[in-house]
């Protein structure tokens, strides 16, 4: 399985970007997926995380009600909505899967164990 990732790029504060993550020689249908981020000088975080049939999802406290995943199983992607963006949420973006129908998707967001696949990263400027 390849995640390949597009979206991303430069916005303003307080616009919009929509993430998209791609399964390639493979199916997302048994993976939960979670979107992370690295800012310049920081640690990669958790930002959003869904199970793989899309019915549990979790979200970091700072994203809460402007970010949304959504994964669509049958198109075999998973995107990344995100609204009122901030300067701070500048950084690398990535989508990375973890096989298992019943994975914890609030651990898995915390990043603390190793993701089987990742993307190969997104760039998002918030700036204006």
């Amino acid at each position: 399985l390849q995640l390949v990732q597009s979206g991303g790029g430069l916005v303003q504060p307080g616009g919009s970007l929509r993430l998209s993550c791609a399964a390639s020689g493979g199916t997302l249908d048994y993976v939960a997926i979670a979107w992370a981020r690295q800012a310049p000088g920081k640690a990669r975080e958790g930002v959003s995380c869904t199970s793989a049939s899309g019915g549990s999802t979790t979200y970091a406290d700072s994203v809460k009600g402007r970010f949304t995943i959504f994964k669509d199983n049958a198109k075999e992607l998973v995107y990344l909505q995100m609204n009122n963006l901030k300067p701070e949420e500048t950084g690398i973006y990535y989508c990375a899967a973890e096989p298992g129908r019943d994975i914890d998707v609030q651990a898995m967001c915390t990043l603390k164990y190793d993701l089987d696949y990742w993307g190969q990263g997104t760039q998002v400027t918030v700036s204006s």
